[in-house]
């Protein structure tokens, strides 16, 4: 269990990315760093410094506050958060979905071909990551 997904890649063959205590995507590690489908996923991706000088970005932190165990909020618990969110987002909690055929991901946002229904915003940056 780690937020760092840099030791994450040199370890383990397939990942589970967790956030307020659910799974909200899985696949290998290539995969997911090739392809990250969770709005969450990316964040901690983005959050991850460039050692290649050639691909340094600035390190984007996650706005906003970890959900509330004990009252956590309604829908998706990553809305509070997510710059992708939409209204549909805080009525109704996703499901791990295997829409994108052996890398299950759980945002309602998310499409079949990978993309989602909205763009992450440019102040997200690129995502960069090495295997």
């Amino acid at each position: 269990i780690t937020h760092d997904l840099g030791v994450v890649a040199r370890y383990a063959d397939r990942v589970a990315v967790m956030y307020g205590g659910r799974v909200v995507e899985t696949a290998t590690a290539r995969e997911l760093y090739a392809n990250p489908a969770h709005p969450y996923t990316r964040a901690l991706l983005a959050s991850m410094p460039a050692l290649d000088p050639d691909h340094r970005t600035q390190v984007a932190p996650l706005a906003g506050d970890p959900p509330n165990p004990i009252n956590p909020p309604s829908g998706c618990s990553f809305h509070p958060r997510c710059a992708m969110a939409e209204d549909v987002c805080t009525r109704r909690a996703p499901r791990l979905s295997d829409a994108l055929a052996g890398h299950p991901v759980a945002c309602l946002m998310a499409n079949a071909d990978g993309g989602h229904s909205r763009q992450m915003p440019a102040a997200a940056g690129p995502l960069v990551a090495t295997l």
